[in-house]
């Protein structure tokens, strides 16, 4: 049963399907009878009567929360949640993220080279990545997060017999193979690595991903930057997550290091030095942290940033349609919702997101909310999406 959910979900009749755009926030609709001419429009503004709407539903589901024993469930088995999550969909859930370097140049850490290389020597063409030289080619954002609401997810490893057997002896199938190419790497990089300190001491840019799931951020950064003085890290809750992460034909040790890591155990050491990272990456994994630890996350992930360093983030908003699609009985606490399969979700503001960032002495850069209508123009369905992208900075002095 499961399965045939997760299949429905994936389906184009559920998520909009790829687009690719010349840039980020250009198509605006002007003529409402055009609205199923693409799948999907930027800068879209609500009316007072759609808010309102919004804010009604809203308050309706928090009218009915989950039960505080069952929040204090989801809460300690929160890493087996998203273990079970990686397990049932392994790789195949989310896409590779293409609209990275449109949203976030900072990551194209090549970009500042090529500008001082065209200025000596105006006279040569000098590229490094598409993105660079203005020929954009993004795949949107809008089939980045299938719709998890409750309304559209079971729980998980009920009633999936045989087939759920079968995804599970693929997957162990899968991360037996990741063990020996792990293995194999390590013996490679042999004496190389032994002599750091830590990780990637001797890389000239070191970024980190907190919540990296199975690679779409951290995989497109490093065949994009085919540059060995990078260095990637990356860290997710869940053991099963990482042990794809690994898999992965690009995942090379000289370059990249991924571990198992609760970023809200403040207590827990990360694999390198405080004040050592160029640039934090967040995408979709504040949103899933419970609201009581968000600020001693942030908090303690600011001191590992140099002075000057980035901090990149994109998560969703507040009204964002896969909130009003859930259903009573979902509401944790003002915001914050469990999915059927037992991952949770948070939708923020712009002031909160201000707040929780300035406060750990961050600079802000950026902070837009970026509301979209897709369509699915074969089911003449409208989706309000509402995400938020910022870009903080850690101070100079």
């Amino acid at each position: 049963r499961l399965l045939n959910i997760i299949i429905i979900m994936a389906s184009p009749d559920e998520n909009v399907e790829e687009e690719k755009r010349p840039a980020w926030g250009n198509r605006v609709l002007t003529d409402p009878t055009q609205v199923f001419q693409h799948n999907a429009w930027d800068n879209v503004e609500w009316d007072e009567a759609q808010d309102a709407l919004a804010k009604q539903k809203v308050s309706e589901n928090a009218q009915d929360p989950v039960p505080p024993d069952l929040q204090g469930a989801y809460e300690a088995k929160a890493d087996e949640f998203w273990n079970n999550f990686y397990s049932q969909h392994q790789n195949r859930f989310f896409k590779d993220r293409h609209w990275l370097f449109t949203e976030f140049p900072e990551l194209d850490v090549r970009r500042d080279e090529v500008k001082e290389k065209d200025e000596t020597n105006p006279g040569e063409a000098t590229s490094t990545s598409k993105e660079v030289k203005g020929d954009i080619d993004r795949t949107s954002v809008e089939s980045e997060q299938p719709d998890m609401s409750s309304d559209s997810m079971d729980k998980p490893s009920e009633d999936c017999g045989s087939r759920n057997e079968a995804v599970m002896a693929t997957l162990c199938e899968t991360l037996d193979q990741a063990a020996v190419r792990s293995t194999d790497q390590e013996e490679v990089c042999g004496a190389e690595c032994a002599s750091e300190d830590f990780p990637g001491q001797h890389a000239k840019t070191r970024m980190f991903e907190v919540g990296c799931g199975v690679g779409n951020t951290v995989f497109p950064i490093l065949q994009t930057n085919n540059d060995p003085r990078l260095f990637m890290y990356c860290c997710d809750f869940s053991a099963t997550a990482i042990d794809l992460v690994k898999q992965h034909p690009d995942y090379n040790l000289r370059r990249c290091h991924a571990f198992v890591h609760d970023v809200t155990d403040v207590t827990s050491p990360l694999p390198f030095p405080e004040a050592s990272l160029d640039v934090i990456i967040m995408i979709f994994v504040l949103s899933a942290i419970h609201p009581d630890k968000m600020q001693s996350t942030i908090d303690h992930l600011a001191k590992y940033l140099k002075p000057g360093g980035m901090l990149l983030f994109r998560d969703y908003g507040r009204y964002d349609m896969a909130q009003l699609r859930f259903k009573k009985g979902r509401c944790l606490s003002d915001n914050f919702y469990v999915r059927g399969d037992g991952t949770r979700v948070y939708f923020f503001t712009q002031d909160e997101l201000r707040t929780l960032f300035t406060s750990a002495g961050l600079e802000e850069q950026l902070n837009h909310v970026d509301r979209r209508l897709q369509v699915n123009r074969g089911r003449q369905v409208k989706m309000y999406r509402v995400w938020l992208l910022c870009k903080f900075r850690k101070p100079l002095k």
